[in-house]
Protein backbone atom coordinates (compact mmCIF):
# COMPACT_ATOMS: atom_id res chain seq x y z
CA UNK A 1 0.00 0.00 0.00
CA UNK A 2 0.97 3.89 -0.43
CA UNK A 3 2.20 4.48 3.11
CA UNK A 4 3.58 7.96 2.57
CA UNK A 5 3.58 10.81 -0.17
CA UNK A 6 5.45 13.84 -0.46
CA UNK A 7 4.84 16.54 -3.25
CA UNK A 8 7.18 19.88 -3.21
CA UNK A 9 6.61 22.55 -5.97
CA UNK A 10 4.00 21.19 -7.54
CA UNK A 11 1.05 23.42 -8.88
CA UNK A 12 -0.78 24.99 -6.37
CA UNK A 13 1.29 22.67 -3.43
CA UNK A 14 4.65 24.27 -2.44
CA UNK A 15 5.27 21.29 0.25
CA UNK A 16 2.93 18.38 1.65
CA UNK A 17 3.70 15.28 3.45
CA UNK A 18 1.20 12.42 4.12
CA UNK A 19 0.83 9.42 5.49
CA UNK A 20 -1.92 6.88 4.36
CA UNK A 21 -2.82 3.49 6.15
CA UNK A 22 -5.16 0.69 5.10
CA UNK A 23 -9.22 0.48 4.37
CA UNK A 24 -10.34 3.38 2.64
CA UNK A 25 -9.21 6.93 2.65
CA UNK A 26 -11.69 9.85 1.14
CA UNK A 27 -10.20 13.34 0.38
CA UNK A 28 -12.56 16.06 0.25
CA UNK A 29 -12.67 19.64 0.21
CA UNK A 30 -14.07 22.50 -1.62
CA UNK A 31 -13.53 22.80 -5.23
CA UNK A 32 -10.63 24.23 -6.85
CA UNK A 33 -8.80 23.29 -3.40
CA UNK A 34 -6.43 21.09 -5.15
CA UNK A 35 -7.92 17.23 -4.95
CA UNK A 36 -7.09 16.96 -8.11
CA UNK A 37 -3.79 17.91 -8.18
CA UNK A 38 -2.91 15.52 -5.71
CA UNK A 39 -4.16 12.58 -7.49
CA UNK A 40 -2.02 14.17 -10.69
CA UNK A 41 1.01 14.05 -8.85
CA UNK A 42 0.67 10.57 -8.02
CA UNK A 43 -0.34 9.61 -11.79
CA UNK A 44 2.73 11.45 -12.55
CA UNK A 45 4.95 9.70 -9.48
CA UNK A 46 3.61 6.69 -11.48
CA UNK A 47 4.92 6.82 -14.49
CA UNK A 48 2.48 9.58 -16.07
CA UNK A 49 3.33 12.10 -18.49
CA UNK A 50 3.98 15.26 -17.26
CA UNK A 51 5.62 18.47 -18.40
CA UNK A 52 7.03 22.06 -16.98
CA UNK A 53 3.31 23.23 -16.49
CA UNK A 54 3.24 21.57 -13.46
CA UNK A 55 6.00 23.09 -11.63
CA UNK A 56 4.59 26.00 -9.07
CA UNK A 57 5.53 29.22 -10.54
CA UNK A 58 9.07 30.51 -9.56
CA UNK A 59 10.35 26.88 -8.68
CA UNK A 60 13.20 24.86 -10.70
CA UNK A 61 11.65 21.67 -10.06
CA UNK A 62 8.67 19.84 -8.83
CA UNK A 63 9.79 17.06 -6.81
CA UNK A 64 7.39 13.84 -6.43
CA UNK A 65 8.34 11.01 -3.99
CA UNK A 66 6.12 7.80 -2.74
CA UNK A 67 6.76 5.35 -0.19
CA UNK A 68 4.96 1.84 -0.82
CA UNK A 69 4.67 -1.46 1.49
CA UNK A 70 4.40 -4.78 -0.16
CA UNK A 71 3.23 -7.83 1.87
CA UNK A 72 2.97 -10.27 -0.68
CA UNK A 73 5.82 -12.21 -1.92
CA UNK A 74 3.94 -13.17 -4.95
CA UNK A 75 3.35 -9.30 -5.58
CA UNK A 76 4.04 -8.64 -9.43
CA UNK A 77 6.17 -5.89 -9.05
CA UNK A 78 8.91 -8.25 -7.41
CA UNK A 79 9.13 -9.76 -10.97
CA UNK A 80 9.51 -6.40 -12.36
CA UNK A 81 12.01 -5.11 -9.92
CA UNK A 82 14.23 -7.95 -10.52
CA UNK A 83 14.26 -7.46 -14.27
CA UNK A 84 15.13 -3.90 -13.75
CA UNK A 85 18.16 -4.75 -11.21
CA UNK A 86 16.27 -2.91 -8.33
CA UNK A 87 16.79 -4.40 -4.94
CA UNK A 88 13.50 -4.15 -2.66
CA UNK A 89 14.63 -4.11 1.07
CA UNK A 90 12.30 -4.87 4.06
CA UNK A 91 9.40 -5.24 1.85
CA UNK A 92 9.29 -1.32 0.76
CA UNK A 93 9.81 0.45 -2.17
CA UNK A 94 10.05 3.98 -3.12
CA UNK A 95 9.20 5.95 -6.15
CA UNK A 96 11.01 9.46 -7.03
CA UNK A 97 10.41 11.75 -9.87
CA UNK A 98 12.01 15.39 -10.30
CA UNK A 99 10.32 17.35 -13.02
CA UNK A 100 12.48 20.07 -14.44
CA UNK A 101 11.65 23.37 -15.74
CA UNK A 102 12.71 22.20 -18.94
CA UNK A 103 10.36 19.33 -19.14
CA UNK A 104 12.70 16.58 -18.40
CA UNK A 105 12.07 14.39 -15.48
CA UNK A 106 15.01 12.04 -13.15
CA UNK A 107 12.92 9.05 -11.93
CA UNK A 108 14.76 6.67 -9.38
CA UNK A 109 12.94 3.48 -8.06
CA UNK A 110 14.76 2.72 -4.49
CA UNK A 111 17.44 5.13 -5.32
CA UNK A 112 18.31 3.92 -8.37
CA UNK A 113 18.24 5.63 -11.58
CA UNK A 114 15.70 4.29 -14.35
CA UNK A 115 14.02 5.75 -17.32
CA UNK A 116 10.58 6.58 -17.44
CA UNK A 117 9.37 3.09 -18.56
CA UNK A 118 10.80 1.81 -15.78
CA UNK A 119 9.09 3.39 -13.29
CA UNK A 120 5.65 3.34 -15.63
CA UNK A 121 5.57 -0.29 -15.95
CA UNK A 122 6.36 -0.61 -12.02
CA UNK A 123 4.14 2.39 -11.09
CA UNK A 124 1.08 0.49 -12.93
CA UNK A 125 1.55 -2.55 -10.85
CA UNK A 126 1.32 -0.61 -7.21
CA UNK A 127 -1.20 1.88 -8.03
CA UNK A 128 -4.62 2.09 -10.32
CA UNK A 129 -5.94 5.32 -10.77
CA UNK A 130 -9.26 5.42 -11.72
CA UNK A 131 -11.06 8.70 -13.24
CA UNK A 132 -14.20 9.69 -14.52
CA UNK A 133 -12.85 10.14 -18.37
CA UNK A 134 -10.01 8.38 -18.36
CA UNK A 135 -9.52 5.46 -20.56
CA UNK A 136 -8.27 2.68 -17.86
CA UNK A 137 -7.58 -0.84 -18.36
CA UNK A 138 -11.06 -2.13 -17.76
CA UNK A 139 -12.03 0.16 -20.79
CA UNK A 140 -9.17 -1.01 -23.49
CA UNK A 141 -10.97 -3.87 -25.18
CA UNK A 142 -7.67 -5.22 -25.78
CA UNK A 143 -7.25 -5.93 -22.52
CA UNK A 144 -10.87 -7.99 -21.29
CA UNK A 145 -9.22 -11.04 -21.86
CA UNK A 146 -6.81 -10.19 -19.88
CA UNK A 147 -8.98 -9.72 -16.72
CA UNK A 148 -10.98 -12.36 -17.55
CA UNK A 149 -7.82 -14.94 -17.62
CA UNK A 150 -7.20 -12.95 -14.33
CA UNK A 151 -10.39 -14.77 -13.12
CA UNK A 152 -9.55 -17.74 -14.49
CA UNK A 153 -6.22 -18.15 -13.66
CA UNK A 154 -5.97 -21.11 -11.04
CA UNK A 155 -8.14 -23.09 -14.37
CA UNK A 156 -5.80 -21.51 -17.05
CA UNK A 157 -2.68 -21.49 -15.94
CA UNK A 158 -1.37 -25.22 -16.10
CA UNK A 159 -2.55 -24.98 -20.10
CA UNK A 160 -1.56 -21.53 -20.53
CA UNK A 161 2.17 -22.50 -19.30
CA UNK A 162 2.03 -24.96 -22.25
CA UNK A 163 0.89 -22.72 -25.02
CA UNK A 164 3.29 -20.71 -24.16
CA UNK A 165 6.10 -22.52 -24.80
CA UNK A 166 4.63 -24.41 -27.34
CA UNK A 167 3.62 -20.80 -28.67
CA UNK A 168 7.33 -19.40 -28.88
CA UNK A 169 8.90 -22.05 -30.61
CA UNK A 170 5.96 -22.00 -33.11
CA UNK A 171 6.77 -18.14 -33.44
CA UNK A 172 10.77 -19.06 -33.80
CA UNK A 173 10.07 -21.56 -36.46
CA UNK A 174 7.78 -19.18 -38.27
CA UNK A 175 10.75 -16.25 -38.06
CA UNK A 176 13.03 -19.25 -39.73
CA UNK A 177 10.44 -20.02 -42.47
CA UNK A 178 10.26 -16.67 -43.43
CA UNK A 179 13.95 -16.11 -43.62
CA UNK A 180 14.16 -19.04 -46.33
CA UNK A 181 11.25 -18.35 -48.07
CA UNK A 182 12.45 -15.68 -50.85
CA UNK A 183 12.41 -15.09 -54.28
CA UNK A 184 14.24 -16.75 -56.53
CA UNK A 185 16.26 -13.66 -58.11
CA UNK A 186 16.79 -12.48 -54.87
CA UNK A 187 17.75 -15.90 -53.59
CA UNK A 188 20.35 -16.11 -56.47
CA UNK A 189 22.06 -12.73 -55.28
CA UNK A 190 22.62 -13.90 -51.94
CA UNK A 191 23.81 -17.10 -52.99
CA UNK A 192 26.72 -15.01 -55.13
CA UNK A 193 27.60 -13.38 -52.40
CA UNK A 194 27.93 -15.32 -49.86
CA UNK A 195 29.95 -17.75 -52.12
CA UNK A 196 32.21 -14.61 -52.83
CA UNK A 197 32.62 -13.56 -49.04
CA UNK A 198 33.34 -17.25 -48.24
CA UNK A 199 36.07 -17.73 -50.70
CA UNK A 200 37.66 -14.14 -49.88
CA UNK A 201 37.80 -15.45 -46.28
CA UNK A 202 38.89 -18.36 -47.24
CA UNK A 203 41.95 -17.31 -48.91
CA UNK A 204 42.55 -15.14 -46.02
CA UNK A 205 43.07 -18.21 -43.47
CA UNK A 206 42.56 -16.01 -40.83
CA UNK A 207 43.53 -17.40 -37.29
CA UNK A 208 42.73 -15.90 -33.56
CA UNK A 209 45.22 -13.81 -32.21
CA UNK A 210 47.33 -13.64 -35.46
CA UNK A 211 47.10 -9.92 -35.48
CA UNK A 212 48.30 -9.34 -31.76
CA UNK A 213 50.89 -11.45 -33.22
CA UNK A 214 51.91 -9.50 -36.17
CA UNK A 215 51.61 -6.40 -34.14
CA UNK A 216 54.07 -7.43 -32.26
CA UNK A 217 56.32 -8.68 -34.72
CA UNK A 218 56.08 -5.81 -36.89
CA UNK A 219 57.22 -3.68 -33.67
CA UNK A 220 60.21 -5.12 -33.71
CA UNK A 221 61.34 -4.98 -37.40
CA UNK A 222 60.72 -1.49 -37.19
CA UNK A 223 62.68 -0.93 -33.99
CA UNK A 224 65.52 -3.51 -35.19
CA UNK A 225 68.48 -1.04 -35.22
CA UNK A 226 67.51 0.30 -31.49
CA UNK A 227 66.73 -2.97 -29.75
CA UNK A 228 69.97 -5.24 -31.21
CA UNK A 229 72.21 -1.34 -30.52
CA UNK A 230 70.82 -1.42 -26.28
CA UNK A 231 70.99 -5.01 -26.14
CA UNK A 232 74.47 -5.16 -27.23
CA UNK A 233 75.33 -2.45 -24.97
CA UNK A 234 73.32 -4.57 -22.02
CA UNK A 235 75.31 -7.30 -23.09
CA UNK A 236 78.94 -5.78 -22.95
CA UNK A 237 78.10 -3.81 -19.71
CA UNK A 238 77.34 -6.83 -17.79
CA UNK A 239 79.66 -9.66 -19.40
CA UNK A 240 82.69 -7.93 -21.39
CA UNK A 241 86.10 -8.00 -20.01
CA UNK A 242 86.33 -5.90 -16.61
CA UNK A 243 82.78 -4.80 -16.81
CA UNK A 244 79.82 -5.28 -14.79
CA UNK A 245 79.61 -9.45 -13.95
CA UNK A 246 83.94 -9.02 -13.07
CA UNK A 247 83.48 -6.82 -10.52
CA UNK A 248 80.51 -8.42 -8.83
CA UNK A 249 82.53 -11.65 -9.06
CA UNK A 250 85.21 -9.83 -7.31
CA UNK A 251 82.61 -8.85 -4.83
CA UNK A 252 80.97 -11.62 -4.50
CA UNK A 253 84.43 -13.47 -3.75
CA UNK A 254 85.71 -11.21 -1.18
CA UNK A 255 82.29 -10.65 0.87
CA UNK A 256 82.56 -14.60 1.07
CA UNK A 257 86.34 -14.66 2.38
CA UNK A 258 84.79 -11.98 5.02
CA UNK A 259 81.79 -14.33 6.14
CA UNK A 260 84.18 -17.00 7.02
CA UNK A 261 85.68 -14.69 9.88
CA UNK A 262 82.68 -12.59 10.29
CA UNK A 263 79.18 -13.40 9.97
CA UNK A 264 78.04 -10.21 9.75
CA UNK A 265 78.97 -10.30 6.53
CA UNK A 266 77.07 -13.43 5.53
CA UNK A 267 73.86 -11.88 4.41
CA UNK A 268 75.36 -9.79 2.27
CA UNK A 269 77.62 -12.33 0.72
CA UNK A 270 74.25 -14.11 -0.07
CA UNK A 271 73.03 -11.24 -1.66
CA UNK A 272 75.46 -10.64 -4.27
CA UNK A 273 76.09 -14.00 -5.29
CA UNK A 274 72.57 -14.13 -6.01
CA UNK A 275 72.70 -11.22 -8.06
CA UNK A 276 75.73 -12.44 -9.39
CA UNK A 277 73.92 -15.51 -11.24
CA UNK A 278 70.91 -13.94 -11.97
CA UNK A 279 72.85 -11.32 -13.69
CA UNK A 280 75.24 -14.22 -15.55
CA UNK A 281 72.06 -15.92 -16.39
CA UNK A 282 70.51 -12.42 -18.09
CA UNK A 283 73.38 -12.33 -20.10
CA UNK A 284 72.98 -15.54 -21.25
CA UNK A 285 69.26 -14.36 -22.15
CA UNK A 286 70.41 -11.19 -24.22
CA UNK A 287 73.38 -13.12 -25.54
CA UNK A 288 70.71 -15.65 -27.24
CA UNK A 289 68.86 -13.18 -28.64
CA UNK A 290 71.94 -11.52 -29.85
CA UNK A 291 72.93 -14.37 -32.00
CA UNK A 292 69.29 -14.98 -33.37
CA UNK A 293 68.58 -10.89 -34.40
CA UNK A 294 68.39 -10.44 -37.97
CA UNK A 295 66.98 -7.67 -39.76
CA UNK A 296 64.79 -8.79 -43.06
CA UNK A 297 63.36 -6.12 -44.69
CA UNK A 298 60.94 -8.88 -47.08
CA UNK A 299 59.47 -10.12 -43.81
CA UNK A 300 58.61 -6.46 -42.35
CA UNK A 301 56.83 -5.99 -46.02
CA UNK A 302 55.28 -9.23 -45.49
CA UNK A 303 54.10 -8.29 -41.99
CA UNK A 304 52.70 -4.92 -43.64
CA UNK A 305 50.30 -6.53 -46.61
CA UNK A 306 49.25 -9.13 -43.77
CA UNK A 307 47.69 -6.31 -41.36
CA UNK A 308 46.49 -4.28 -44.42
CA UNK A 309 44.67 -7.71 -45.62
CA UNK A 310 43.03 -8.26 -41.99
CA UNK A 311 42.13 -4.52 -41.75
CA UNK A 312 40.34 -4.58 -45.07
CA UNK A 313 38.31 -7.65 -43.86
CA UNK A 314 37.56 -6.14 -40.45
CA UNK A 315 35.97 -3.07 -42.57
CA UNK A 316 33.86 -4.89 -44.34
CA UNK A 317 32.98 -8.12 -42.08
CA UNK A 318 33.60 -7.40 -38.19
CA UNK A 319 35.50 -4.99 -35.83
CA UNK A 320 37.49 -7.80 -34.62
CA UNK A 321 39.17 -11.65 -36.50
CA UNK A 322 36.76 -13.16 -33.98
CA UNK A 323 33.45 -10.96 -35.26
CA UNK A 324 34.67 -12.09 -38.75
CA UNK A 325 35.44 -15.70 -37.79
CA UNK A 326 31.92 -15.60 -36.79
CA UNK A 327 30.64 -14.39 -39.56
CA UNK A 328 31.95 -16.76 -41.73
CA UNK A 329 30.43 -19.29 -39.92
CA UNK A 330 26.98 -17.65 -40.06
CA UNK A 331 26.98 -17.51 -43.75
CA UNK A 332 28.12 -20.69 -44.24
CA UNK A 333 25.00 -22.31 -42.15
CA UNK A 334 22.47 -19.94 -44.36
CA UNK A 335 24.68 -20.93 -47.66
CA UNK A 336 23.74 -24.33 -46.78
CA UNK A 337 20.35 -23.77 -46.13
CA UNK A 338 20.04 -21.90 -49.24
CA UNK A 339 21.35 -24.27 -51.89
CA UNK A 340 19.28 -27.33 -49.74
CA UNK A 341 16.36 -25.05 -49.64
CA UNK A 342 13.80 -26.96 -50.80
CA UNK A 343 14.49 -29.66 -48.59
CA UNK A 344 15.01 -27.71 -45.54
CA UNK A 345 11.46 -25.90 -46.63
CA UNK A 346 9.66 -28.89 -46.83
CA UNK A 347 10.93 -29.77 -43.34
CA UNK A 348 10.05 -27.34 -41.88
CA UNK A 349 6.83 -26.64 -42.90
CA UNK A 350 5.69 -30.03 -42.32
CA UNK A 351 7.04 -28.69 -38.33
CA UNK A 352 4.58 -26.05 -38.46
CA UNK A 353 1.39 -27.84 -39.22
CA UNK A 354 2.46 -30.30 -36.82
CA UNK A 355 3.15 -27.51 -34.23
CA UNK A 356 -0.10 -25.20 -35.41
CA UNK A 357 -2.10 -28.78 -34.69
CA UNK A 358 -1.07 -29.09 -31.35
CA UNK A 359 -1.44 -24.88 -30.30
CA UNK A 360 -4.75 -25.68 -32.23
CA UNK A 361 -5.60 -28.08 -30.06
CA UNK A 362 -4.07 -25.85 -26.49
CA UNK A 363 -6.02 -22.65 -28.00
CA UNK A 364 -9.38 -25.00 -27.66
CA UNK A 365 -8.71 -25.93 -24.15
CA UNK A 366 -8.11 -22.01 -23.34
CA UNK A 367 -11.34 -20.98 -25.42
CA UNK A 368 -13.14 -23.90 -23.41
CA UNK A 369 -12.35 -22.61 -19.58
CA UNK A 370 -12.52 -19.20 -21.04
CA UNK A 371 -16.26 -19.70 -21.88
CA UNK A 372 -16.83 -21.35 -18.85
CA UNK A 373 -15.04 -18.59 -16.85
CA UNK A 374 -16.80 -16.35 -19.07
CA UNK A 375 -20.20 -17.35 -17.71
CA UNK A 376 -19.59 -17.14 -14.16
CA UNK A 377 -17.23 -13.60 -14.50
CA UNK A 378 -21.31 -12.41 -16.07
CA UNK A 379 -23.38 -13.81 -13.24
CA UNK A 380 -20.69 -11.99 -10.75
CA UNK A 381 -20.77 -9.00 -12.39
CA UNK A 382 -25.03 -8.71 -13.16
CA UNK A 383 -25.45 -9.44 -9.47
CA UNK A 384 -22.55 -6.60 -8.13
CA UNK A 385 -24.70 -4.37 -10.70
CA UNK A 386 -27.58 -5.37 -9.11
CA UNK A 387 -26.57 -4.38 -5.83
CA UNK A 388 -25.70 -0.82 -7.65
CA UNK A 389 -28.87 -0.53 -8.75
CA UNK A 390 -28.78 -1.72 -12.41
CA UNK A 391 -31.02 -3.74 -12.25
CA UNK A 392 -31.57 -4.28 -16.11
CA UNK A 393 -28.14 -4.68 -17.27
CA UNK A 394 -26.57 -7.36 -19.13
CA UNK A 395 -22.89 -8.32 -19.06
CA UNK A 396 -22.00 -10.50 -21.45
CA UNK A 397 -18.29 -11.97 -22.40
CA UNK A 398 -18.15 -11.93 -26.13
CA UNK A 399 -15.73 -14.59 -28.51
CA UNK A 400 -14.66 -14.02 -31.81
CA UNK A 401 -11.96 -16.70 -33.21
CA UNK A 402 -9.18 -14.95 -34.96
CA UNK A 403 -7.79 -16.52 -38.09
CA UNK A 404 -3.99 -16.69 -36.44
CA UNK A 405 -2.61 -17.20 -33.03
CA UNK A 406 -1.54 -14.99 -30.64
CA UNK A 407 0.22 -15.25 -27.02
CA UNK A 408 -3.30 -15.88 -25.63
CA UNK A 409 -4.41 -18.89 -28.39
CA UNK A 410 -7.14 -18.01 -30.96
CA UNK A 411 -9.70 -15.50 -28.60
CA UNK A 412 -10.53 -11.73 -28.68
CA UNK A 413 -12.80 -11.36 -26.10
CA UNK A 414 -14.34 -8.20 -25.56
CA UNK A 415 -16.77 -7.28 -22.74
CA UNK A 416 -20.30 -5.93 -24.15
CA UNK A 417 -23.13 -4.15 -21.77
CA UNK A 418 -26.85 -3.52 -22.43
CA UNK A 419 -28.18 -1.14 -19.67
CA UNK A 420 -31.61 -0.57 -20.46
CA UNK A 421 -34.09 -2.95 -21.66
CA UNK A 422 -34.61 -3.56 -25.39
CA UNK A 423 -30.94 -1.95 -26.23
CA UNK A 424 -28.22 -3.78 -28.32
CA UNK A 425 -25.30 -4.92 -25.76
CA UNK A 426 -22.53 -2.41 -26.76
CA UNK A 427 -18.65 -2.55 -25.90
CA UNK A 428 -17.57 -1.55 -22.50
CA UNK A 429 -15.99 1.67 -23.51
CA UNK A 430 -18.92 2.99 -25.55
CA UNK A 431 -21.04 3.29 -22.60
CA UNK A 432 -22.18 7.22 -22.77
CA UNK A 433 -23.75 7.61 -19.55
CA UNK A 434 -21.32 8.36 -16.75
CA UNK A 435 -23.10 7.29 -13.68
CA UNK A 436 -22.96 3.79 -15.60
CA UNK A 437 -20.07 3.88 -16.39
CA UNK A 438 -18.75 4.60 -12.82
CA UNK A 439 -21.59 1.66 -11.60
CA UNK A 440 -19.70 -0.55 -13.88
CA UNK A 441 -16.29 0.45 -13.58
CA UNK A 442 -16.84 -0.12 -9.74
CA UNK A 443 -18.55 -4.16 -10.32
CA UNK A 444 -15.90 -5.17 -12.49
CA UNK A 445 -13.51 -3.87 -9.70
CA UNK A 446 -15.22 -5.16 -6.86
CA UNK A 447 -14.72 -8.67 -9.03
CA UNK A 448 -11.14 -8.25 -9.56
CA UNK A 449 -9.63 -6.38 -6.78
CA UNK A 450 -8.53 -9.20 -4.82
CA UNK A 451 -6.98 -10.44 -7.80
CA UNK A 452 -5.03 -8.27 -9.75
CA UNK A 453 -2.26 -7.62 -7.78
CA UNK A 454 -2.41 -3.58 -7.51
CA UNK A 455 -1.26 -2.24 -3.99
CA UNK A 456 -3.32 1.01 -4.16
CA UNK A 457 -6.53 1.38 -6.06
CA UNK A 458 -7.33 5.20 -6.71
CA UNK A 459 -11.11 6.57 -7.37
CA UNK A 460 -10.73 10.93 -8.96
CA UNK A 461 -14.35 11.59 -8.65
CA UNK A 462 -15.74 8.52 -9.77
CA UNK A 463 -19.25 9.14 -8.57
CA UNK A 464 -19.86 11.95 -9.98
CA UNK A 465 -23.52 11.95 -11.74
CA UNK A 466 -25.34 9.85 -9.39
CA UNK A 467 -27.07 10.67 -6.27
CA UNK A 468 -29.60 9.26 -3.64
CA UNK A 469 -29.69 5.19 -3.31
CA UNK A 470 -27.32 5.20 -6.21
CA UNK A 471 -24.80 6.83 -4.69
CA UNK A 472 -24.89 4.75 -1.28
CA UNK A 473 -24.54 1.74 -3.18
CA UNK A 474 -21.14 3.34 -5.16
CA UNK A 475 -20.16 4.13 -1.47
CA UNK A 476 -20.56 0.48 -0.29
CA UNK A 477 -19.06 -0.45 -3.40
CA UNK A 478 -15.71 1.21 -2.90
CA UNK A 479 -15.65 0.10 0.13
CA UNK A 480 -16.17 -3.44 -0.61
CA UNK A 481 -13.17 -2.84 -2.65
CA UNK A 482 -11.45 -1.52 0.24
CA UNK A 483 -11.29 -4.71 1.27
CA UNK A 484 -8.69 -6.21 -0.70
CA UNK A 485 -6.65 -3.44 -1.37
CA UNK A 486 -6.00 0.02 -0.09
CA UNK A 487 -8.47 3.10 -1.90
CA UNK A 488 -7.92 6.71 -2.29
CA UNK A 489 -11.22 8.35 -2.83
CA UNK A 490 -11.64 11.81 -3.86
CA UNK A 491 -15.11 12.43 -3.66
CA UNK A 492 -18.08 14.88 -3.32
CA UNK A 493 -20.76 12.57 -1.98
CA UNK A 494 -20.88 12.76 1.20
CA UNK A 495 -22.12 8.80 1.66
CA UNK A 496 -18.59 8.31 0.20
CA UNK A 497 -16.86 9.63 2.95
CA UNK A 498 -19.51 8.89 5.97
CA UNK A 499 -18.08 4.81 4.65
CA UNK A 500 -13.92 6.23 5.20
CA UNK A 501 -11.69 4.43 7.56
CA UNK A 502 -10.07 7.64 7.06
CA UNK A 503 -11.03 11.09 6.10
CA UNK A 504 -8.41 13.70 4.55
CA UNK A 505 -9.70 17.54 4.06
CA UNK A 506 -8.14 19.41 1.58
CA UNK A 507 -7.83 23.36 1.64
CA UNK A 508 -6.75 26.26 -0.18
CA UNK A 509 -5.53 29.61 1.59
CA UNK A 510 -3.80 32.56 -0.06
CA UNK A 511 -1.09 33.83 2.03
CA UNK A 512 1.19 36.83 1.02
CA UNK A 513 -0.05 36.44 -2.52
CA UNK A 514 0.30 33.17 -3.10
CA UNK A 515 -2.16 30.05 -3.28
CA UNK A 516 -1.09 27.05 -0.66
CA UNK A 517 -2.87 23.87 -0.26
CA UNK A 518 -2.42 22.00 2.65
CA UNK A 519 -3.73 18.34 3.88
CA UNK A 520 -5.19 17.58 7.30
CA UNK A 521 -7.11 14.05 8.55
CA UNK A 522 -10.12 15.22 10.16
CA UNK A 523 -11.56 14.06 13.56
CA UNK A 524 -15.18 12.54 14.34
CA UNK A 525 -17.03 16.12 14.71
CA UNK A 526 -14.65 17.73 11.78
CA UNK A 527 -15.89 14.53 9.98
CA UNK A 528 -19.66 15.63 10.97
CA UNK A 529 -19.25 19.55 10.08
CA UNK A 530 -17.21 18.18 6.65
CA UNK A 531 -20.18 15.63 5.72
CA UNK A 532 -22.59 18.45 7.11
CA UNK A 533 -21.12 21.01 4.09
CA UNK A 534 -21.07 18.50 1.46
CA UNK A 535 -25.16 17.89 2.23
CA UNK A 536 -25.86 21.74 2.24
CA UNK A 537 -22.93 23.46 0.57
CA UNK A 538 -21.53 26.17 2.02
CA UNK A 539 -24.21 26.77 4.75
CA UNK A 540 -24.24 23.98 7.77
CA UNK A 541 -27.31 23.98 9.63
CA UNK A 542 -28.21 22.18 12.79
CA UNK A 543 -30.04 19.58 10.52
CA UNK A 544 -27.94 19.17 8.26
CA UNK A 545 -24.95 18.29 11.04
CA UNK A 546 -27.59 16.02 11.99
CA UNK A 547 -27.97 14.28 9.01
CA UNK A 548 -24.63 14.21 8.92
CA UNK A 549 -24.63 12.34 12.43
CA UNK A 550 -27.12 9.71 11.54
CA UNK A 551 -25.10 9.25 7.98
CA UNK A 552 -22.02 8.20 10.04
CA UNK A 553 -23.56 6.02 12.30
CA UNK A 554 -25.74 4.37 9.40
CA UNK A 555 -21.95 3.64 7.51
CA UNK A 556 -20.57 2.38 10.21
CA UNK A 557 -23.09 -0.16 10.81
CA UNK A 558 -23.04 -1.48 7.58
CA UNK A 559 -19.03 -1.92 7.59
CA UNK A 560 -19.66 -3.82 10.81
CA UNK A 561 -22.05 -6.40 9.93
Amino acid sequence: MLRELSIRNFAIIEDLTVSFSGGLTVLTGETGAGKSIIIDAVHLLAGGRGNSEFIRHGAKKAELGGLFQISSSGHPVHKKLEEAGIEIEEDTIILRRDLNDTGKSVCRVNGKLVPLSVLRDIGSSLIDIHGQHENQELMDEKQHINLLDHFAEEQLTPIQDLYSSQYDEYRSLKKELASISIDEQLMAQRIDLYQFQMKELEDANLKLGEEDELLDERRRLMNFNKIFERSSAAYEAIQGESKGLDWIGNAMGALEDAATVDEQFKEAAESVTTAFYALQDAAYQVKNVLDELEFDPARLNEVEQRLALIQNLKRKYGSTVEEILAYYDKIKTELNELLNRDEILQVKERKVLEMEAVLNELASELSTVRKDAAHNLSEAIMAELRELHMEKAKFIVNFDELPYFDANGKDQVIFYISTNVGEPPKSLPKIASGGELSRMMLALKTIFSSSNGITSIIFDEVDTGVSGRVAQAIAEKIAAISVNSQVLCISHLPQVAAMADHHYFIKKEVEHDRTFTSLLEIDTNARIEEISRMMSGAEITDLTLQHATELLKMANERKNK
